[in-house]
C-alpha cells in the first residue's frame, strides 16, 4: 500500500482547518468532518483496490539482443478490475543502461489490456538481467495506491549486431543494397571463370563479343564471365588496449566485432569462405575460412565471447600462428588503431611479412572528435594551438596510410559508425579488380 500526492494534499487541508479552528471555532467541527471522510475515502479506496488481484502484465523481448542497435521490449498490461484505474508501470531493466525515463502512466477500462513499447541499445556484449515489473494502480479517488510485483526476471545475452546482419540480407533480397552506401562496384578487365553466353545488351562490354555464336544465331552474343570462387577471407581482429577507445559508447573494438559478422555474411553470399582470428599479448582465436550451412552461427558465437585486454598486442605471434593455420593465400582484413606513425611503424616489418603471403588490408580509425575539434574555429591563441597540435594527430593518420601505399600495403582510415559500409566497400572493390 503507497499514499500518493493527493493522499497527503486532503491530509494536510484538514490540518489546516484544526489550525484555524483555534481562530474561528466552526472550523474546528468543519476539520472532524474533513478527517472522518478522508477516512472514509480512504476505506472504500482500499475495497476497490484489493477486493481483487486486478493486474497482470509480462514482458515480452527477444532472447538475445543485437549489440549497437535498438532493441524492442514490450509490455502487455491487463485489468481485471471493474472500474476505471490509473496505472504507473515501471520495469526493471538492466542497470547497466542507466536510464530512468523507463516509468509509463496509462489509463485503463475496466477489462482492458494495453502494450507498452520501448527501445533499448546496449553498447557491451554480455548477459543483461532484467527484474519485476512494478504496476502501481491508484482509482479516480487516487487516496489509496496499491503495488503489484509482476512479471518474471529474465537473462538475455547481447551478441554483435545480428539486426545489421539481417537488415543487409533483406536488402540484398530487394536489391537495394544502396540504401545503405554499398556501392555498384564496376567491373574492371575480366574474370577468369565463364559462366554461360548470353544476348547481347545495351551496356555490355563489347570486347566480351563472342562473334562465333553471333554468326550461328545471326544477332550479337557476348560472353559472361563470373567472380572467382571460393577464395578465403579472414577478419583479423586486434585485442589490445588500442582498441578500447569509445564512440558513442561502443569501443572501437565492438564496432570491428559488428562489421566483421556482417563482411562474413557478405562473403559468403559472393561463395567467398569466411574465417576469423583474434590476438592480443598473443595469439587467441582461430576460426579456418569455410562457408558450410550454419556457419554464421559458429562465427557469430565466436565473436560474442570476445574481450579486450590492457597489454600491447603481439603482431610477430600473429605472424607465426597465421602461416601456420592459413596454407591458402587469402584476403586478412586487419582490425588495429595506430595513434600515430611511430606506433605502426614498430608493426611494419610484421605487416610487410603478412602482406607478403597473403593480400592484407589494415583497417583503422579517425578520431572523429578530433574532426570536430579541428572544424570549429578558434577563439583565442591559445585554442589555435591546441588546433594545430590536433591536425597533426590527424595528418599522421594519413600519413599512415600513404606509407602502408608505399609498401605495397592497402589501408582503409574510417570513421566507428561507417566501419562495416566502408569495409564491404572495400572487399567489393578489391574483389572486382581481382586483387585478392
Amino acid at each position: 500500500m503507497f499514499l500518493p500526492r493527493r493522499f497527503y494534499i486532503a491530509l494536510i487541508f484538514v490540518i489546516a482547518l484544526f489550525v484555524g479552528g483555534y481562530v474561528f471555532a466552526p472550523l474546528f467541527v468543519a476539520g472532524q468532518v474533513g478527517l472522518i471522510l478522508l477516512i472514509l475515502l480512504l476505506l472504500v479506496d482500499a475495497y476497490l483496490l484489493y477486493r481483487l488481484p486486478g493486474i497482470r502484465a509480462y514482458r515480452q523481448c527477444a532472447e538475445r539482443f543485437s549489440n549497437g542497435d535498438e532493441n524492442l521490449v514490450d509490455i502487455r498490461v491487463e485489468s481485471s478490475y471493474t472500474h476505471q484505474i490509473a496505472v504507473s508501470v515501471i520495469d526493471e531493466i538492466p542497470f547497466i543502461f542507466q536510464r530512468r525515463d523507463i516509468d509509463f502512466h496509462l489509463s485503463l477500462q475496466p477489462g482492458e489490456g494495453k502494450n507498452i513499447k520501448y527501445n533499448l541499445r546496449p553498447t557491451q556484449r554480455g548477459v543483461y538481467s532484467f527484474g519485476f515489473i512494478r504496476v502501481f494502480v491508484s482509482t479516480p479517488l487516487g487516496i489509496l495506491s496499491r503495488r503489484y510485483t509482476v512479471g518474471e526476471p529474465k537473462n538475455v545475452k547481447v551478441y554483435p549486431s545480428y539486426l545489421m546482419l539481417h537488415q543487409y540480407e533483406l536488402l540484398a533480397i530487394s536489391d537495394n543494397l544502396t540504401e545503405l552506401g554499398i556501392k555498384r562496384i564496376r567491373r574492371v578487365g575480366h574474370h577468369t571463370e565463364f559462366e554461360q553466353i548470353k544476348e547481347y545488351v545495351k551496356g555490355d562490354d563489347y570486347r566480351t563479343i563472342n562473334w562465333k555464336a553471333s554468326a550461328r544465331r545471326h544477332e550479337l552474343m557476348v560472353n559472361v564471365f563470373q567472380d572467382e570462387r571460393s577464395q578465403q577471407i579472414y577478419n583479423v581482429i586486434d585485442k589490445g588496449r588500442v582498441m578500447q577507445q569509445a564512440f558513442q559508447g561502443m569501443t572501437l573494438f565492438d564496432y570491428s566485432i559488428n562489421a566483421s559478422l556482417v563482411l562474413s555474411y557478405v562473403a559468403m553470399q559472393k561463395e567467398d569462405k569466411a574465417g576469423l582470428a583474434t590476438f592480443n599479448e598473443r595469439f587467441d582465436t582461430f576460426v579456418p575460412a569455410s562457408r558450410q550451412a550454419g556457419y554464421m552461427q559458429t562465427i557469430l558465437e565466436t565473436l560474442y565471447a570476445q574481450q579486450t585486454g590492457y597489454g600491447e598486442t603481439d603482431f610477430s605471434a600473429l605472424c607465426v600462428h597465421l602461416n601456420k593455420y592459413i596454407n591458402k593465400r587469402s584476403l586478412l582484413i586487419l582490425y588495429t588503431n595506430f595513434a600515430n606513425i611511430a606506433s605502426m611503424n614498430r608493426q611494419l616489418a610484421y605487416l610487410q611479412q603478412l602482406n607478403r603471403r597473403h593480400r592484407l588490408l589494415v583497417v583503422f580509425f579517425e578520431d572523429t572528435d578530433l574532426k570536430e575539434y579541428i572544424s570549429r574555429p578558434a577563439d583565442s591563441t591559445e585554442e589555435y594551438y591546441q588546433q594545430v597540435i590536433a591536425e597533426k594527430f590527424a595528418y599522421e593518420k594519413r600519413l599512415i596510410v600513404s606509407t602502408l601505399k608505399q609498401h605495397g600495403i592497402y589501408s582503409l582510415l574510417t570513421t566507428p559508425d561507417n566501419l562495416s559500409v566502408d569495409v564491404i566497400n572495400k572487399y567489393l572493390e578489391m574483389k572486382s579488380r581481382q586483387m585478392l
